[in-house]
């Protein structure tokens, strides 16, 4: 298998479960800490060597590509307040990845948005990373993703096990453990009752995919709202040539979900050593006068 250089980040949807700070706001680009939740995710992206990030975008959103462009007349404000720590971060924020963009012209689902970046990715294999899943920790999450699927050479799914309440919110895998957190998928149903789902190991929003996931994904049949599900694809991908699952290490936050969005908030600012002890002691204050 070829190096995975590029990455495929759907950012087209409406991002209603958002509303109302998204009405006018991409929820990409809303801020957690001092950075944009899609700021995080080119970084993750970056850290496992990927060069080349594809947004799957739509008209209104074309804030989220300016982010990660320069903007010479801040930079130029910046150099003249002699702020050059803060004018090398939107510098650095520019130089990060070379990014190009396709339009998804109606929202028909992540199966349709990774169809829209076929002729960019060509016959290459590829990464696609959902742009409101945020992942930390030591390796990153999509780079462990990507050394099984170099070492086995097949397509790969990032997994994580959520609380049996939240299954039907995910795609489940049923697989076979074949060494630790390691799984050959047998098969995957989107968003199961939970007392039907095969396990309790969702899909939270990571891949590692090859160009033949295209020739699938043109057969799925559309689903509810006209919807081409990636699932389906990969479904009958894993019945046809075989999908490994990873179970990805670290911390997952779903930024469309505001008790993860203000989680996740806390938890970089509390990492920032100016702010931490000021704002334990705003919250342990808060939390008495509740």
């Amino acid at each position: 298998m070829k190096n995975i250089r590029k990455v495929v980040i759907p950012v087209a949807g409406w991002g209603t479960r958002s509303l109302p700070a998204t009405k006018n706001i991409p929820k990409e680009m809303l801020p957690i800490y001092n950075k944009p939740v899609i700021q995080y995710v080119v970084e993750e992206a970056q850290r496992a060597k990927i060069e080349d990030v594809i947004f799957v975008t739509n008209r209104d959103k074309s804030v989220i590509e300016d982010h990660f462009d320069y903007n010479l007349q801040l930079e130029s404000v910046l150099e003249r307040a002699g702020k050059l720590d803060k004018l090398s971060e939107v510098r650095a924020v520019a130089e990060m990845v070379n990014i190009m963009s396709v339009r998804q012209k109606k929202q028909l689902g992540l199966g349709h948005a990774v169809l829209c970046a076929r002729e960019l990715v060509r016959d290459t294999p590829f990464a696609v990373m959902v742009g409101d899943d945020l992942m930390f920790g030591g390796v990153p999450a999509i780079g462990q993703l990507i050394e099984v699927a170099m070492a086995e050479k097949m397509p790969v799914i990032g997994v994580m096990e959520v609380p049996f309440e939240k299954i039907s919110r995910y795609g489940i895998i049923d697989g076979e453990e074949i060494s630790p957190g390691i799984f050959r998928v047998r098969s995957m149903v989107e968003k199961p009752k939970r007392e039907n789902a095969p396990s309790r190991l969702a899909i939270v929003g990571r891949y590692v995919l090859t160009p033949d996931i295209f020739g699938y994904l043109d057969k799925v049949t559309p689903g509810h709202g006209g919807e081409i599900q990636l699932t389906d694809a990969m479904q009958a991908m894993a019945q046809n040539r075989g999908i490994m699952a990873v179970r990805m290490s670290g911390m997952r936050f779903d930024a469309g979900d505001w008790a993860e969005f203000l989680t996740a908030n806390i938890y970089f600012a509390l990492q920032d050593e100016e702010l931490r002890y000021e704002l334990l002691a705003l919250l342990k204050n808060f939390v008495q006068f509740q």
